[in-house]
């Protein structure tokens, strides 16, 4: 009589020696890729480890999340930016429209007046060689959606030609909605408006179908960056668009950290998230304005020739003192890393003090490096963040460092509820580094992002003020106390830091 078992065994052990050979053959998949491709150790051994520790599922989150960079999507990227570049290149010609944009670079283009200020921007010109500091810019903080939606709102209504809108959320929400319903009324008095939303950051606006509301209005153009098809084989959904970018009439224009939901104003009940956001008057309009549609070209491929008109670039006169480079950063070779190597040269060129304000503080090692030495060579480094994060993960990895910046002399504040979710960094009172990047390795090395790196005394102190203020509303981090916390709270937090390089 045959044994039940001996059956049950043999009819199992074919799949289970077929499940051990698909998993040992993505292990080493996975395992191979890391080691060709991943440049910190810690983030390729967390991703060999999970592929391990967890059959196909690891494989399969690493297939999706941890291909930090892939070269065929970096390189059409950087192609589109190269053939749009050209395009530009080829009309700044005297005979051609876009000489009034060659014009302001030229005659606007300056220098620092302050000698450490101008030794910055000298490093600036090998770093970002294809945006120069232009001068007689107007550039005034934003605080909240409270300040921003209004001032946002009142210039999409002054639109007479053209309106340009980017943002990594824009939420099926009372804001959302506002801000895409005026847009649909300036497109059908004849405003020709553009819309480019990030889909991964606009997930719940996507399901809903928002954007299928507006999609038939005449002069409205709607588009979602993503850089993921399954049509196409692509999976990749690491690579997003964190930039904020509002361009009117190619006259003003705003920036920032603001996205478009209604937790971003003041409700009954509930205050608004802290954020700032700028608006922006004067020749780096251009810049802005220039980097919008660099992104809509890669997404949309529309005719250049419509792109790089005339009335895009108008000829912007000078409308303040304050002088700005932008600082764009993605995962293509031209940009790859930018905005990391401007916060790194802020970081080690400050003398007296830094004030630093991010909602979300994980840096990869060499900004954590320069944040302790200039600490240790005596500039007063001030760190503010929020009390409570919206992504918890993200504010335990955090606190997992902040023993070591303590020990070093770098002071960390707290910022009270509500959510922080500014981004800043002000030296020596000399310049400000502002925009859509947090201090952590998605901004810094995967995120498309746009900020601008500001010399002008008048926007440095106004944004300086609004920096204290919340410092003011801050709790102080000292360490002894720190040092005293449960066991079990360090190791949540070394535990999330820990897989930051995953997440």
């Amino acid at each position: 009589m045959t044994d039940p078992n001996t059956v049950l065994v043999a009819a199992v052990s074919p799949w289970l020696w077929l499940d051990l050979a698909l998993h040992l053959m993505l292990f080493l998949l996975v395992s191979l890729h890391c080691l060709r491709t991943r440049r910190e150790s810690t983030s390729a051994l967390l991703w060999i480890f999970m592929a391990w520790s967890f059959p196909l599922i690891g494989a399969g989150l690493y297939f999706i999340f941890g291909i930090n960079r892939m070269p065929r999507k970096a390189w059409r990227k950087q192609r589109a930016d190269s053939e749009f570049l050209a395009e530009r290149q080829a009309r700044e010609d005297e005979a051609l429209p876009m000489v009034y944009w060659q014009a302001v670079h030229e005659a606007l283009a300056a220098e620092p007046d302050d000698p450490d200020a101008r030794e910055i921007n000298g490093a600036m010109d090998h770093l970002l060689p294809n945006h120069p500091l232009l001068g007689g810019n107007r550039i005034r903080p934003l605080v909240d959606g409270d300040e921003a939606y209004p001032s946002m709102l009142e210039a999409i209504r002054r639109a007479r030609h053209h309106v340009h809108l980017q943002s990594f959320i824009i939420r099926n929400d009372a804001v959302g909605r506002e801000f895409l319903d005026l847009l649909a009324q300036k497109a059908r008095d004849g405003i020709t408006v553009r819309v480019l939303y990030d889909q991964f950051g606009s997930t719940g606006a996507v399901i809903s179908r928002l954007f299928s509301c507006y999609r038939h209005v005449p002069n409205l153009h709607i588009c979602g960056w993503t850089q993921a098809n399954a049509f196409k084989r692509q999976f990749q959904i690491n690579l997003r668009n964190h930039r904020k970018i509002l361009v009117v009439d190619g006259q003003e224009a705003f920036f920032g950290g603001i996205n478009l939901h209604s937790e971003n104003v003041t409700q009954p009940g509930r205050p608004a998230i802290r954020d700032y956001h700028f608006a922006v008057q004067g020749p780096i309009v251009q810049e802005l304005q220039y980097s919008f549609l660099r992104d809509w070209y890669f997404m949309t491929d529309e005719d250049p020739e419509i792109l790089l008109q005339k009335t895009h670039f108008p000829h912007v006169p000078a409308m303040g003192s304050a002088q700005a480079r932008l600082v764009n950063s993605g995962p293509t070779p031209d940009e790859m890393e930018n905005i990391a190597d401007v916060l790194f040269e802020c970081l080690v060129s400050a003398r007296k003090q830094l004030l630093v304000v991010t909602p979300y503080f994980v840096p990869p090692q060499d900004i954590l490096h320069a944040f302790r030495t200039a600490a240790s060579r005596g500039v007063d480094v001030r760190l503010v963040v929020p009390e409570d994060n919206n992504h918890f993960y993200a504010g335990l990895a955090g606190k997992a460092l902040y023993e070591e910046m303590l020990a070093a002399g770098i002071r960390i504040f707290e910022r009270q509820p509500p959510f922080m979710h500014a981004k800043a960094l002000i030296m020596d009172d000399k310049l400000a580094l502002v925009g859509s990047a947090n201090v952590d390795v998605r901004s810094l090395r995967l995120n498309y992002e746009t900020n601008l790196l500001v010399f002008d005394t008048e926007s440095v102190n106004a944004l300086k003020r609004i920096v204290l203020a919340d410092i003011a509303q801050s709790r102080e981090i000292n360490l002894p106390t720190w040092q005293t916390r449960p066991a079990f709270h360090r190791l949540l937090e070394n535990f999330c830091h820990l897989l930051m390089p995953v997440l």
